[in-house]
């Protein structure tokens, strides 16, 4: 498939007609980061526009004392960056790839005389900023106020929004988070300790909200926000 057909797929581009993707096309140059390569640091941002077009992306922050915090997984369609005062959040964060990623980036002045030509592009930005500050206000909330369980069960409804696939017959009552996802992982999301993220797996698991397997979670259909499905 080729870099048009991918930009049609973008949740952002959605409302561009086939000579916007043209354009678009010849605006973007496309970067191939294998996993665990950084997209950003905190010190190599530069004010660009992202979207990734395949893969998955992670994006955190370091404390003083070195410990990670993921603040979000992006997949195929999310746009990330900063360009001339339009933020996305993700000035100050590590970016890198968790499995082979294709990287989409455009710089400030071409985006800058796209929009002149396209400001109904402009209505999407700006729908894509509101979803991503009233997700980070929701998830600002319940990191403060939730208890553990509840914490983790809300990072698993959202993943399982984003990469939720219905398991077979057998296990019917389930939605498969799609991307793996080791104990280490799900307690940078909530920030907890790993040792303590493991018996709050065990507890959910028991009493059959979720299921565990190797760096797979599943997650009963009575958790999982339909609306999304």
């Amino acid at each position: 498939m080729d870099k048009i057909q991918y930009l049609s797929q973008f949740n952002l581009l959605h409302a561009l007609s086939a000579e916007d993707l043209i354009v678009m096309d010849e605006l973007t140059l496309i970067t191939t980061y294998l996993p665990k390569m950084f997209i950003q640091t905190p010190e190599s941002f530069q004010e660009k526009l992202y979207f990734v077009k395949k893969g998955k992306v992670r994006l955190y922050r370091i404390n003083p004392e070195g410990k990670q915090f993921t603040l979000d997984i992006l997949s195929e369609g999310n746009v990330f960056g900063e360009l001339n005062g339009i933020s996305l959040g993700t000035r100050d964060l590590f970016i890198e790839a968790i499995v082979e990623s294709d990287i989409c980036m455009i710089d400030q002045k071409r985006f800058e005389n796209f929009l002149v030509e396209h400001p109904h592009f402009m209505l999407n930005m700006l729908k894509v900023l509101s979803q991503r500050l009233v997700y980070m206000s929701s998830l600002a909330q319940n990191l403060a106020l939730g208890r553990l369980h509840e914490r983790i069960m809300h990072i698993f409804q959202r993943l399982s929004r984003q990469f939720g696939v219905k398991c077979d017959q057998r296990d019917n009552d389930y939605y498969r988070i799609d991307t793996p996802i080791s104990h280490q992982e799900i307690a940078h999301l909530v920030g907890a300790s790993r040792e303590a993220v493991t018996l709050a797996l065990q507890e959910l698991a028991e009493a059959k909200v979720i299921k565990t397997d190797f760096r797979t979670i599943y997650i009963h259909c009575e958790h999982v926000d339909m609306e999304y499905k």
